[in-house]
């Protein structure tokens, strides 16, 4: 029997999924083998409706021996699936020599309710109260029902217009926060399914939520409140299965009661007051009194429900400050904790009171001092309009603990006035919350600065993907910006799985396209930028670059196949607003973009001085380029020669227009040089001419960079990949302000929104535009995975089902090493230079296959676990003068190189 063995499980993007939608959801697992050249040759999956039958081998539906390596997106072959119906499956594989492996561990999936007609509930609403500017308390809703038969299983599948917490006989049912996410409500809901089966008794039982404003009735950025509803709601349906064969259903209805309670405001970015002595004892048990309460409202809303593609929101870790100081303030201390890190989520507070007495919590990122300060004011004048304070009001006697439910902040530093007993580290706790994306990969060389980058980068992404990717969790904003999504997508997908989690915003990026295929800047979209539809170059571009990345980081089509019309019609509308296939000219009569978003090479502009022509074609050209592909991939030949030709019309426009008779770039900006030679829209003999112009751009700036949102990721791979690796890392190293590593010189646990968001010259900038956790610039992480460490995808492979291995030394480290999750396994590269060797030790998952590059000038030179290549069934591809080039099969590898053969320590 092989050592193969079919691990990891998954139904669509998520493990064990209760409420899918579709008949026919597709199943993946990885193959798990220490085996050199483990690979699957055929398949069989099992189904059967219950976890007993799965063990008895008393199946429903075998797909049989199929001849396959395919271990991503295998769709479900049973017969037509039902709503709320479960499938339990376990698959097995044969192996390259034949033999079978065992059966998997079992998994299992569950449909939701798949047709509108399997609603029978109805949205209720609580007491109207608030307004466009005033905050609102959080609405109470119960309903109690009776149950005898023994029960043999009950599913919840509820949502909310705003957010919500849902109790059952007094126990918070699920993990989720701030459920349902957020969506373009008026078009499209997510609801969640929960398994509340242990959760019933015999007898009297209480359903119950609460409700609070969330994004769909409070303030989203610096606008008005009530968006989408005036007040929020609830739409909630239990399905008990009983023993006896039965069916009984709780809905929400007009039977339901409603009152106000502890919450008395709450709002994500003014805070969440909350006021003990209103508590509402035991008001969602059995047995209590709820005859003061008032009949809740039923109202109509016309909204489409589909289940979560992506996985939900959560507390995913606490943090407890490394320190405090005390000043006296309003109502008694003043004390600031410093939790060490720059997060988003919220605080758990653990008080002894006095009955009335107030605390006021206020949030920042950093004090009045500056980001090295270590003690004095918090900072807040970043923050907007956003007030990002909580109140809590105690109700006297034992010592009392409070978290808030329905608001969240971005911060270092919590302010806390009206304690009169004196803090310790433990009166706060840090509650850190996002998206509960898997950490699939890191980044470590000997450089601890660039360490603490990596650490920023991942940080600075948790903390801004709440549901969809929004630019920044503290001010008056945190909207999804398509273009920080897109700059950081790539990277994105190293440090944390986030196939799903780009799938969902997708789909919201298909919603907010307007009717004449033009994508707004922020999705989703209410008009927060007034009657602007146009995002603008590499803004609106998100909505085709994202899938592809995502499709070429996971191997997933359907992101391509489902929303090929949005990309179709984008495509089209920045055909039809060119002219002669200029994107935005200087005269064009729509929304130019944002031009390069916070460069250093235009004085006070906010959007740089590359010409914003040059950016709208470029990205017309690559956003047509990856049509083109799309359709290649999905086996549309005809369809994309139309656009390869398309983009040949783009390309040779670009040439005449910005291409000078010197063979160098219009604008001499670095952006400039960046976007023509990353894009390919030059001609062969000016490549070279335009590498010089931006390597005399840095160099005349004393080794720095000036690009900004749109040029910054891809300045490092321009270099590198033209022959300029130690200008690169030389960037890379730079610790003076513009460059990745002043922030982090600066104290920075998070990626700043500017380059110069604090200098010691000018000390905070501009506020209007100064966030301290906004991870575009983060972008840089994905060169350290594909340059340094060396993963890299096959340019004409989508997934790492064949990869390359490439790293490369530089910039003065002695060591590098990373790891990635793919979607088939672990890759992993580190080297190293120890006693005159380069040693490098890299792993390739099983069933799957890598070319890797090995730098020496002959094969005699390079040592696999201590032979010759051959002797580990390494096949030789090609040779040039630096290194030679193998293809690999899956395995664990030790390799060394002569020191004199390898890459110098300065590259």
């Amino acid at each position: 029997m092989p050592d193969l063995k079919p691990v990891q499980l998954r139904c669509e993007y998520l493990q064990n999924p209760l409420g899918v939608d579709g008949a026919a959801p597709r199943l993946s697992w990885k193959i798990e083998s220490e085996r050199r050249g483990a690979r699957q040759t055929a398949y069989e999956i099992a189904s059967a409706p219950s976890e007993t039958d799965l063990a008895r081998d008393n199946f429903s539906h075998t797909s049989g021996r199929v001849e396959s390596d395919e271990t991503r997106f295998v769709p479900y072959e049973g017969a037509a699936l039902q709503s709320a119906q479960r499938v339990c499956w376990k698959v097995r594989a044969w192996d390259e020599n034949g033999e079978l492996s065992p059966w998997s561990e079992s998994a299992h999936f569950e449909t939701g309710l798949l047709k509108p007609a399997d609603w029978s509930a109805y949205w209720i609403s609580g007491l109207p109260v608030g307004g466009p500017r005033t905050t609102a308390p959080a609405t109470y809703l119960r309903t109690s029902f009776q149950t005898s038969s023994p029960i043999e299983s009950a599913r919840l599948y509820v949502t909310a217009l705003g957010v919500y917490e849902a109790f059952l006989n007094g126990a918070r049912i699920g993990e989720d926060v701030f459920a349902p996410g957020w969506t373009d409500y008026d078009k499209i809901t997510t609801y969640q399914t929960y398994d509340v089966t242990p959760l019933l008794q015999s007898g009297e039982n209480v359903l119950g939520a609460t409700v609070g404003a969330g994004w769909a009735s409070g303030h989203i950025a610096w606008c008005d409140r009530q968006l989408y509803v005036e007040n929020p709601a609830l739409l909630a349906q239990l399905v008990i299965r009983c023993a006896d064969g039965t069916t009984q259903t709780v809905v929400t209805d007009d039977g339901w009661k409603t009152s106000f309670g502890p919450i008395v405001e709450n709002d994500f970015l003014a805070g969440e007051s909350y006021d003990a002595r209103r508590e509402l004892g035991n008001w969602s048990f059995a047995g209590y009194d709820d005859a003061k309460w008032q009949p809740a409202e039923a109202i109509e809303y016309s909204t489409t429900l589909v289940s979560p593609i992506g996985a939900p929101m959560r507390v995913t870790q606490e943090l407890q400050p490394i320190s405090f100081y005390i000043n006296e303030g309003w109502g008694g201390h003043r004390t600031t904790f410093d939790f060490g890190q720059n997060m988003v989520g919220r605080v758990r507070l653990r008080v002894r009171g006095e009955a009335g007495q107030t605390l006021r919590l206020r949030y920042a990122e950093t004090l009045q001092g500056g980001p090295n300060a270590k003690d004095g004011a918090i900072y807040i004048d970043n923050l907007r309009s956003a007030r990002a304070t909580d109140y809590y009001t105690c109700k006297g006697g034992e010592e009392e603990i409070w978290e808030p439910s329905f608001t969240f902040h971005g911060f270092r530093y919590v302010e806390i006035e009206g304690l009169k007993a004196a803090p310790t580290t433990e009166t706060l706790t840090g509650i850190v919350i996002h998206s509960v994306t898997e950490k699939t990969g890191d980044f470590s060389c000997s450089d601890e600065l660039v360490n603490q980058l990596q650490r920023n980068i991942d940080w600075g992404w948790r903390g801004n993907s709440l549901d969809i990717p929004t630019d920044c969790p503290q001010r008056d904003e945190r909207m999804g910006w398509t273009g920080d999504a897109q700059v950081f997508a790539r990277t994105a997908a190293f440090i944390r799985g986030v196939d799903g989690f780009f799938a969902k915003w997708q789909r919201d990026i298909a919603f907010a396209q307007f009717g004449d295929g033009a994508i707004p800047a922020v999705v989703p979209d209410k008009k927060f930028l007034g009657e602007m539809t146009d995002g603008g170059p590499a803004w609106a571009d998100a909505a085709i670059i994202c899938p592809w990345t995502m499709y070429r980081c996971y191997g997933d089509k359907a992101i391509l196949s489902r929303h090929l019309e949005t990309y179709e019609r984008f495509v089209e509308y920045l055909r039809s607003t060119a002219r002669d296939f200029i994107r935005c000219e200087e005269d064009a009569t729509y929304y130019r973009g944002f031009g390069d978003w916070l460069s250093m090479d235009s004085g006070t502009s906010l959007e740089g001085a590359t010409p914003k022509e040059l950016i709208g074609t470029a990205f017309f050209a690559y956003s047509t380029q990856l049509l083109a592909s799309i359709y290649r991939v999905l086996d549309m030949g005809e369809e994309a020669v139309q656009y390869e030709e398309l983009h040949a019309n783009i390309k040779s426009a670009f040439i005449e227009h910005f291409v000078t008779p010197q063979n160098t770039i219009s604008g001499d900006t670095q952006t400039s040089c960046v976007l023509a030679l990353h894009f390919g829209l030059l001609p062969e003999n000016a490549r070279q001419t335009v590498v010089l112009q931006l390597v005399r751009n840095i160099e005349g700036r004393g080794g720095k960079l000036s690009t900004g949102f749109v040029g910054s990721p891809y300045l490092n791979f321009v270099l590198s990949q033209n022959g300029h690796e130690n200008v690169a890392f030389g960037l890379l190293n730079q610790q003076e302000w513009p460059s990745w590593l002043y922030a982090v010189t600066q104290g920075a646990t998070t990626i700043w929104e500017r380059w110069d968001g604090w200098t010691h010259d000018k000390g905070f900038a501009d506020i209007s535009m100064n966030s301290y956790n906004h991870y575009a610039y983060g972008a840089i992480g994905a060169w350290l995975y594909q340059f340094v460490a060396g993963i890299e995808l096959d340019e004409n492979v989508a997934g790492y089902k064949h990869f390359l291995l490439q790293p490369h030394v530089g910039g003065g480290l002695t060591q590098a090493s990373a790891f990635l999750e793919s979607p088939h396994g672990r890759i992993e590269s580190a080297w190293q230079i120890e006693n005159n060797l380069w040693k490098w030790n890299f792993r390739v998952p099983p069933n799957t296959t890598a070319t890797v590059r090995v730098p020496a000038a002959s094969a005699g030179q390079i040592a696999v676990d201590g032979n010759s290549p051959e002797t580990a069934n390494w096949t030789l591809q090609s040779r040039d003068e630096n290194a030679a080039f193998y293809r690999v099969e899956s395995g664990t590898y030790a390799v060394s190189v002569a020191l004199s053969a390898a890459p110098p320590t300065d590259a």
